[in-house]
């Protein structure tokens, strides 16, 4: 099972990470060059707990702590 929050949506993303390198302007030299740009993944903050649905029943989602914070739904 992918690493999706059950309440927000919130699912993995894919971003770059920017190696520069050189003195900067300010300091005496010829200012940043950029080297290198990562792939890297940004994952969502998802904490498996038991939910209690609206149904009344219970069970383990993947929710993320910002639904969890905001009051999005009930803990069992």
């Amino acid at each position: 099972m992918s690493k999706i929050c059950a309440i927000t949506g919130k699912r993995p993303k894919v971003g770059g990470r920017i190696i520069h390198k050189g003195v900067s302007k300010k300091a005496g030299g010829i200012g940043l060059q950029l080297v290198k740009n990562n792939k890297r993944t940004f994952r969502p903050n998802l904490q498996r707990i038991r939910v209690k649905l609206p149904s009344g029943q219970v069970k383990r989602q993947w929710v993320s702590v910002k639904a969890i914070k905001a009051g999005k739904i009930q803990k069992a």
